[in-house]
């Protein structure tokens, strides 16, 4: 359990020598650079903006045309192909690659192109579908939608907003223009709410006959043309399925680039790589002829960094510890198991300046806790297994991944162990099984107690687990504080609340009411008891005189201790949180059995069995994944809130190295 000391350092390096010494620490990876640097007279920062839009602009254009060939030929992958990571790649390949950056961007742009016209068509292809659909109500329409008439007649295509049939239609006009005494009507089709019609009169009872109409609500179509309805939906066929057909065609020229795909992807991270380095390069101040690089570096990179760095380079370079005022990232360095569990604590906030990494102990605790939510045996074996499979088989997935997995598999073993001691392998399956089909009662006893039988006495462990579990978390702010040699703090902060707690707790056990709840009996001889007094009085009196301290008003200060020691509230509540502890693991417990009695209910034979095996297989994946989710959420809560709650602020900032980020590939190391 580490946080590790970082240094400041310093590289003043001649101009000649950036490029190849940022290309060496962005292959190190273990400086952090100082992004915002002030310039003065002499040093001034280079503007790298149209370098870095170039960049980004080839980069974006790599990655869309992968996405493009993901889109029309996509890579073929297994289901647990997002656990492989990324591919490795030599470094002979990737300077191949490079080298042929250009041709490989000039297909990138051909897929950006076809990808275009692709959409282009199929805008055509939606286009020609709406006027075919708009056209479908005038497809038995038997003249030109641009009919206007012949020599001696007027003629009128259109739509009304009412629905009518021919009658109502000859109607409705005769009433509209009663002085034309000749005209044609006819319903060509209706929908929902329009009538589709045409209209024909004499030229003269136009005008009349146009007025008319519209006071019925007449309007003309929007597509109008010199074809038939019915002719030109065929056209419009004809046209769609020719923009169809030519999208197949550009899907066949873009599978035709399927085999550059490992190239773009280099390609795409190489212009990604070159970007981060031109971002830092625009933040350094450079002189005609050098040029300053300040940072962070970790204390065990920062030697053999500055000798590889003199060996190469005529430059000064500079590593120094991280002044009092200075406020350092972080960066954590843990075993293994420990950093299975960095994350949980990263998500809570990386060590504040001055804190020390709770990772490893927090980490024994959550396993410890995660277990007893879970603990079914036959659940854990499951988690553990899983977990050990799909990490050795694989070993290049992302470090994230990772530890979440380690941390589930160290947390099926704890639940495997919390099993076998409460008795539950999926529930009571040995029980329903032997009794449902094979006519006896076969039981494997716990190695403890089962909680189902006996919740009291669950409850009252859970809540000693907490009060232990809280007390280490006091114990970890004694040590930093006595690690700063705040000796009086230790004392008044952690020692009083010590011995106020435990004599509240001392005298606590002998009462009628924890007989009663825990059916345990405490009697303790009168010293004992009278010490318990002297400590919960003690610690309390001390408490209420020295939590305010630093206030020189003593009613103030009194005043601040009668607040402070107010916060027991806080701990009785903290000490009931523990509860879920009891809570979730009876819960895994009960739904377990309740699934093998649903499953046994059909009863033995054949049929039963079958029953019980698709009941039994359903029920307990749905009754882990939930409760694996109950004890992941609560765990958590148990560390963020009750253990860290004790001691711990965080809020320090993570090391962000300047490194090859590469999104496809990893570039294998040369000897």
């Amino acid at each position: 359990m580490a946080v590790l000391e970082m240094q400041r350092i310093g590289i003043c390096a001649m101009k000649k020598d950036r490029k190849k010494l940022l290309e060496l620490l962005q292959k190190k990876g273990v400086v952090e650079i100082d992004a915002h640097v002030e310039e003065d007279e002499v040093f001034k920062k280079m503007d790298t903006s149209s370098s870095r839009n170039i960049f980004e602009k080839n980069a974006q254009a790599a990655e869309r045309a992968l996405e493009i060939l993901q889109e029309y030929v996509p890579e073929k992958k297994g289901m647990l192909s997002s656990l492989e990571g990324k591919a490795l790649v030599d470094a002979q390949s990737y300077d191949s690659v490079i080298k042929r950056q250009d041709a490989i961007m000039s297909k990138a742009r051909q897929l950006v192109s076809l990808s275009r016209q692709i959409a282009e068509n199929k805008a055509n292809i939606q286009k020609r579908e709406n006027q075919i659909e708009a056209l479908e109500p005038w497809k038995n329409l038997d003249v030109p939608m641009n009919f206007v008439g012949t020599r001696k007649t007027e003629g009128f295509v259109g739509t009304v907003s009412e629905l009518m049939n021919t009658e109502q239609l000859y109607a409705a006009v005769t009433q509209a223009v009663p002085d034309v005494d000749a005209f044609f009507a006819e319903v060509i089709s209706t929908d929902r709410d329009q009538t589709y019609l045409c209209v024909i009169c004499g030229k003269k009872d136009a005008p009349a006959m146009e007025e008319g109409l519209r006071s019925i609500g007449f309007a003309r179509p929007s597509q109008i043309g010199s074809l038939l309805p019915a002719d030109r939906q065929e056209q419009l066929r004809g046209k769609r399925e020719a923009l169809v057909q030519k999208n197949e065609e550009i899907v066949s020229q873009i599978a035709a680039f399927a085999e550059a795909r490992r190239d773009l992807e280099l390609v795409a991270d190489y212009y990604r790589v070159r970007l981060d380095k031109y971002e830092v390069l625009g933040g350094l101040i450079q002189s005609k002829s050098t040029f300053l690089i300040t940072g962070y570096v970790p204390k065990r990179d920062g030697e053999s960094l500055k000798q590889e760095l003199e060996r190469n380079f005529t430059l000064s370079v500079e590593v120094a510890d991280v002044e009092e005022e200075d406020i350092p990232p972080i960066l954590l360095k843990n075993g293994k198991l420990a950093a299975s569990f960095e994350g949980v604590v990263e998500s809570f906030g990386l060590p504040g300046k001055g804190e020390i990494d709770p990772t490893a102990i927090m980490a024994w605790c959550y396993i410890f806790l995660f277990g007893l939510m879970l603990s079914d045996a036959a659940y854990g074996l499951m988690v553990f297994l899983a977990c050990a499979i799909v990490l050795k088989k694989f070993p290049r997935m992302g470090e994230g991944m990772q530890k979440s997995l380690r941390l589930f598999m160290y947390c099926g073993i704890s639940t495997l162990v919390w099993g076998v001691l409460f008795g539950g392998y999926f529930g009571d399956v040995v029980d329903v099984v032997s009794r449902t089909f094979f006519g006896q009662q076969v039981t494997i006893k716990a190695l403890w107690f089962v909680p189902l039988n006996d919740p009291m006495k669950m409850l009252v462990y859970s809540m000693l687990f907490g009060l232990i579990h809280m007390f280490l978390g006091l114990g970890l702010k004694a040590y930093m504080l006595i690690k700063d040699k705040k000796y009086l703090d230790c004392f008044c902060d952690v020692g009083l609340w010590v011995i106020f707690l435990m004599g509240l707790i001392l005298m606590f056990l002998p009462s009628s009411m924890f007989a009663s709840i825990s059916q345990m009996y405490f009697t303790f001889p009168p010293a004992v008891n009278t010490l318990a007094k002297a400590m919960a009085i003690g610690g309390a009196v001390g408490i209420c005189l020295m939590s305010g301290r630093d206030n020189k008003n003593f009613a103030l200060r009194i005043a601040l201790g009668a607040y402070d020691l107010y916060n027991v509230t806080g701990w009785l509540s903290d000490v009931l949180s523990y509860s879920r502890l009891l809570a979730l693991g009876l819960a895994t417990g009960v739904i377990a059995s309740v699934i093998n009695s649903m499953g046994s209910m059909v009863g033995s034979g054949v049929v039963g069995a079958i029953v019980f095996i698709l009941v039994f297989v359903v029920g307990h994946v749905l009754n882990l994944a939930i409760n694996i989710l109950g004890a992941y959420v609560h765990t958590n809560r148990l560390q963020y809130v009750e253990f860290f709650g004790k001691f711990y602020e965080g809020g320090g900032r993570p090391f962000n190295p300047f490194n090859m980020k590469t999104k496809y590939v990893d570039i294998k190391e040369e000897n």
